[in-house]
């Protein structure tokens, strides 16, 4: 049933994504922004039991619905699961921002790829960093690959395995969602929104969910691209800083490419600057790591049915 759930999500999600702005994310951005000025007394306890009721009651309701589906049907409960991961799980949540970025550097025209990364990220048009746009579009859609699909899809398996159906899509996107509206709050220095305490518990409990997820995702970048280049970036960007879980991702992205990327590629001549034509390369390579996961888990489904 795993298999067919995921297999089913991503086809659904090709065929018919979701809206930009639809009701499912909708909803969830008022019940985040709900539990925070409800339970928000500024206290540093607060932290934590803000983050356990906006993530927790959800995820704890997947599950209620998984078990009794699962008591009364098979079809019920992959319907279930599929309605879970199409809502959690697809390209289609980031690719126009991908595609309007992608067109524009095609065409030379570097406000408007400014603009869109700036849409991209959520940030002032004049927060965008000035350097290479081309490398900002390779960082921006390494990290939504794998926070909108491929670490989702870490996460759905290991709680799936244990017995708590759907739920981990759930907690890795709500995870996310607290902490980017942090991060988000911050730059636009929105005084009150949510207290320190609150952003630190979302950020802490991002970095411990996203520990396992991140690594998972390198190392499938590694094992469909260039594996020696991207497990040497790796290697390189953990002994600088081993809780940036995003930097770890980028540079096995990097490595996969054959780019260099910060000092990992300093003095290695079979590297190349990032450029366009990555941007195409990126796609096979995201692709090539889609499929690896599904092959995973069709061999993982034939060995359970065999043993």
């Amino acid at each position: 049933m795993i298999f067919f759930a995921v297999f089913f999500a991503l086809l659904m999600e090709q065929a018919r994504p979701l809206a930009r702005h639809n009701g499912v994310h909708g909803g969830v951005r008022h019940w985040t922004s709900w539990v925070r000025r409800t339970l928000n007394a500024g206290q540093s306890r607060h932290g934590m039991l803000i983050w356990s009721v906006a993530v927790g009651v959800p995820a704890l309701l997947t599950v209620l619905i998984h078990w009794v589906l699962s008591a009364y049907s098979v079809l019920l409960t992959l319907a279930w699961a599929v309605a879970v991961l199409y809502a959690t799980l697809g390209f289609r949540q980031f690719s126009h921002h991908f595609t309007e970025l992608r067109t524009a550097l095609e065409q030379g025209d570097e406000s408007r790829a400014r603009a869109a990364l700036a849409d991209w990220q959520r940030i002032p048009e004049a927060s965008v960093p000035a350097g290479d746009l081309v490398q900002a579009a390779i960082v921006c859609s390494v990290r939504s690959v794998h926070r909108h699909v491929l670490g989702v899809l870490v996460c759905f398996v290991a709680c799936w395995v244990i017995g708590l159906g759907p739920v981990g899509a759930v907690i890795f996107r709500l995870a996310d969602h607290m902490a980017r509206s942090c991060r988000s709050d911050g730059a636009q220095a929105s005084a009150g929104a949510q207290s320190e305490m609150v952003c630190a518990a979302a950020i802490q409990a991002w970095r411990w969910i996203n520990h396992l997820p991140s690594r998972a995702t390198a190392l499938a970048f590694a094992v469909v691209g260039n594996f020696e280049e991207a497990v040497a970036n790796w290697r390189q960007q953990s002994d600088a800083d081993a809780k940036d879980h995003d930097g770890i991702v980028q540079a096995a992205a990097a490595g996969a490419l054959n780019l260099k990327w910060g000092s990992a590629g300093e003095g290695d001549t079979q590297l190349s600057a990032p450029q366009l034509a990555h941007l195409t390369s990126l796609v096979g390579l995201v692709w090539r790591s889609v499929v690896l996961w599904l092959l995973f888990l069709a061999l993982f489904v034939l060995a359970r049915s065999v043993g």
